[in-house]
């Protein structure tokens, strides 16, 4: 079976008319805007609770202002969406890293070792603690915050960190159970 023919979910994704309209609408906006529907959307629209519930957290992490910028905390999900081995998350917001920083290269760097890749101190910081976060959370204490502040990032800064790297722990956990698979247009997207 080639990869065009496997199904987004091993549970089952409604059709897109069959769905609330308020989840619908929210849907199609995102197809306007994008040219497709990425695949999260359709999975977790099999359980319409949960799918509102998920996506009001996701929108007040990711596009709230703060000192962290938006490829900051795209920077967070890859590189902790690869330690948790989540192929979708890396894959899709991969593509929102490269778009966000304006940089072909720095999802692939970031995914396979952000401590190698072409980001500043700072921001090797900002993932250090949120790795931390997200592989050992029960070791993180004051010395790590401290660090965070030598790096210019307050507590309000390292709330966003810790939260970013949980809710995609959750996530990524999601995904993999679910089997999602990252649409094939995700694979191209900022790359040139």
């Amino acid at each position: 079976m080639s990869a065009k023919d496997q199904p987004v979910s091993r549970f089952p994704v409604p059709d897109l008319a069959d769905m609330p309209a308020d989840i619908r609408r929210r849907i199609e906006a995102v197809q306007e805007k994008s040219g497709f529907i990425p695949n999260v959307f359709l999975v977790l629209a099999h359980r319409p609770d949960e799918f509102r519930a998920f996506f009001a957290y996701h929108d007040a992490l990711m596009d709230k202002p703060g000192n962290l910028t938006k490829a900051e905390r795209e920077m967070i999900v890859v590189a902790t969406s690869n330690a948790n081995q989540c192929q979708y998350c890396v894959v899709a917001h991969g593509a929102i890293l490269r778009i966000r920083a304006k940089d072909p290269l720095i999802a692939d760097q970031v995914a396979v070792n952000y401590r190698k890749a072409d980001i500043t101190d700072r921001q090797k910081a900002m993932l250090d603690f949120a790795m931390k976060v997200s592989q050992s959370a029960h070791r993180v204490g004051d010395a790590d915050l401290a660090t965070l502040q030598a790096h210019g990032f307050d507590e309000e800064d390292a709330w966003d960190i810790a939260a970013i790297a949980a809710f995609f722990g959750m996530s990524n956990r999601l995904a993999n159970v679910t089997s999602m698979r990252p649409n094939r247009e995700f694979y191209a997207m900022g790359r040139g």
